[in-house]
């Protein structure tokens, strides 16, 4: 004999009333009832007890273990200031998560949610017992958002006491080279991790999509992570700029705004938008595929091929739809990098002039205003052959300015490494005194040179 399901009633059409034949229909159980049994089975599974080990702890462990190294990560963002300042090691460690802990995350909280129900044969015991598709459906949605938001909160939490309990609440150097007092570096870095809970709710959603669509296959709790190695694939390649944008994995980079003067906020608040509107979405799918999903068929654990026509080709419309309105409504066009001479060599300028200002006041020299260096520079890509654009380590730029005191320019000579993005690495080619050496000597100490190598990140968007 095959066991079936009864299909659940609307919630609210009918409930407790009397069916005809003199017995009482059975009310749906209330959603809390039903979240209160998520959480439980969420918290009861090794794998979430350990990521929340992980996150609560190891972020913390970490940014202290590095900051009492002599050798820092120099080649990741704000990683050459794990020294100077508390928040940095923060602002690393939202680096490297929006790159693999936060999609990992996703995958195993989300990507899980719906389809363990599926391995373990409950579906049956499930609905019977609650007898409301929709409120399964909010009760674990609602379930795996929060594990995430409590394992995102630990590492934002962790890696920030980490780091100031190494290094102290001490002012940060931000992208332009400007520095942040250590209140307003505070709430900045708390700003970036709540930017980038847009991108990881987005990432929640697709996986909730693919633990409903493809059931106990392994390729629904890969979903989120395999979106975000594609998405992290794309901000490489040399994509126009509105397409760049329109990528829910943006926000994981757009960050970077809130640590210039003035704060490069258009870029971010782009990123943020665009990945709600996929996180509203991909959850909206998800229901409906979900509500149509056959539980009678104890062979069938997937949608077939409800996964194409209610997953895959809505997310595809979503993306021409979102390249199209953010192309509209920036003017970036259809195609450019974002990246020019002239905006390069005004980023350059600027981070150059406050950079020059924190050495001279390391070195213990007379105070300098950005105004009086009166800082330019001039850049060509390629040695000047080729269009004057676009990312790439070629970038060669000499910044002139005026030296304070002695009514004379000097020059500095630095190689740039522009990323797609439109994040680049500036190194020094001389003059040696001012930018040729690692570290520089200030009362018999050696410390970092803040001129040696310098970041920068240029807007992409049209001004």
């Amino acid at each position: 004999m095959t066991a079936t399901v009864a299909p659940a009633p609307a919630d609210g059409a009918g409930a407790g009333a009397d069916t005809g034949a003199g017995t009482p229909r059975r009310r749906p159980v209330a959603v809390t009832r039903i979240l209160r049994l998520e959480l439980v089975k969420q918290f009861s599974a090794w794998r979430v007890r350990l990521l929340i080990l992980l996150c609560w702890l190891g972020p913390g462990l970490l940014v202290f273990a590095i900051d009492e190294q002599s050798t820092l990560p120099a080649d990741t963002l704000f990683g050459r200031w794990m020294h100077a300042t508390g928040w940095a090691g923060s602002l690393v460690v939202l680096g490297v998560a929006g790159t693999w802990a936060l999609p990992l995350v996703t995958s195993m909280v989300a990507g899980d949610v719906f389809a363990s129900e599926d391995r373990l044969g409950t579906w049956r015991h499930l609905l019977v017992a609650v007898r409301s598709h929709r409120r399964i459906f909010a009760a674990k949605a609602i379930a795996s958002l929060a594990v995430i938001g409590l394992l995102v909160a630990g590492l934002a939490f962790s890696s920030m006491l980490g780091g100031l309990l190494a290094e102290g609440n001490a002012p940060l150097v931000g992208l332009d080279g400007h520095l942040l007092s250590g209140s307003a570096a505070a709430g900045d870095v708390l700003l970036a991790w709540l930017c980038a809970l847009a991108p990881t709710l987005a990432l929640a959603a697709i996986g909730l999509l693919g633990s409903v669509a493809l059931g106990r296959s392994p390729m629904g709790l890969l979903l989120p992570t395999l979106a975000a190695l594609g998405m992290q694939v794309a901000q490489l390649l040399p994509l126009p700029v509105a397409v760049r944008l329109a990528l829910p994995g943006y926000a994981f980079i757009s960050w970077n705004g809130l640590f210039t003067d003035p704060r490069q906020l258009g870029p971010l608040l782009i990123g943020v938008a665009v990945s709600l509107v996929w996180a509203v979405v991909a959850t909206a799918l998800a229901y409906l595929i979900f509500l149509r999903r056959d539980f009678t068929n104890l062979n069938n654990d997937g949608a077939g091929r409800r996964v194409l026509t209610l997953g895959a080709l809505p997310l595809a419309g979503l993306l021409a739809t979102t390249v199209c309105v953010v192309s509209l409504a920036t003017g970036a066009g259809a195609g450019g990098s974002g990246i020019t001479q002239d905006k390069v060599q005004r980023s350059l300028a600027t981070v150059f002039a406050h950079l020059y200002r924190y050495q001279q006041a390391e070195m213990r020299q007379p105070p300098v205003t950005v105004a009086q260096l009166q800082a330019t520079a001039a850049c060509d890509k390629s040695e000047g052959l080729g269009p004057q654009a676009g990312s790439g380590n070629d970038w060669r730029c000499t910044v002139s300015y005026d030296v304070p005191g002695y009514n004379a320019t000097a020059q500095a000579i630095y190689q740039l490494n522009v990323s797609a993005n439109g994040r680049y690495t500036a190194d020094g080619d001389g003059p040696v005194q001012l930018n040729g050496y690692f570290l520089i000597v200030i009362a018999g100490k050696a410390v970092p040179n803040p001129l040696w190598q310098l970041d920068g990140n240029v807007d992409l968007l049209p001004r």
